[in-house]
């Protein structure tokens, strides 16, 4: 069954988006320090909720150096990150960032058929076991605001004691991500 409610769009913004990038010639030095930073590392770029982040040049600051962390240097492989992502971007329908990492999802190895699954909120068929443990440990918590000793057994022998503080890690900044896209109402990109 899927946990989306009726005649609801996926990640549909509901009005105009709330916050977007600070005026560049309004940025405070702390602001535009924090949006350098954020354009000379991995993502090349400041948009989406990053941008609104500069409202707040130290959250800004702090958040983007776990997100590089969590998308770029875990100990997740990015087919299991990425998986991770998508499970936090369904259930918050949070378009935006279905929009950015579907495709990245894809292009590390996750099926399409288990893309979907995990969009419309059904329970996808995997055929790696890790793949598995990572998607019912992000689903379980999100759901049920708890593992089980058994859920958690599975994870810990799949990806290991790093690999599950990493998955809650990336869960944790994802669902920060997903917030911030709700609360600001910030669009998928044109």
């Amino acid at each position: 069954m899927s946990p989306h409610p009726p005649g609801k769009i996926f990640g549909e913004a509901t009005g105009p988006q709330r916050l977007g990038l600070p005026d560049p010639a309004r940025m405070s030095e702390a602001q535009r320090a924090a949006h350098d930073a954020i354009a000379a590392g991995p993502r090349g770029k400041v948009e989406g909720p990053l941008a609104v982040w500069l409202h707040s040049a130290e959250l800004a600051n702090r958040a983007q150096a776990l997100g590089e962390y969590c998308r770029f240097g875990s100990s997740l492989p990015p087919r299991l990150s990425e998986l991770a992502i998508l499970v936090m971007g369904a259930f918050w329908q949070a378009g935006f960032e279905w929009h950015v990492h579907a495709p990245i999802a894809e292009a590390a190895g996750i099926a399409p058929a288990i893309i979907a699954a995990v969009k419309a909120g059904d329970q996808p068929i995997f055929t790696e076991p890790d793949a598995q443990a990572v998607h019912d440990f992000a689903r379980e918590l999100l759901h049920t605001r708890a593992i089980s000793d058994e859920t958690y057994a599975i994870a810990r022998h799949a990806i290991g004691d790093r690999g599950v503080v990493d998955l809650v890690g990336v869960l944790g900044y994802y669902g920060l991500i997903s917030m911030t896209i709700k609360a600001f109402r910030v669009g998928i990109p044109e």
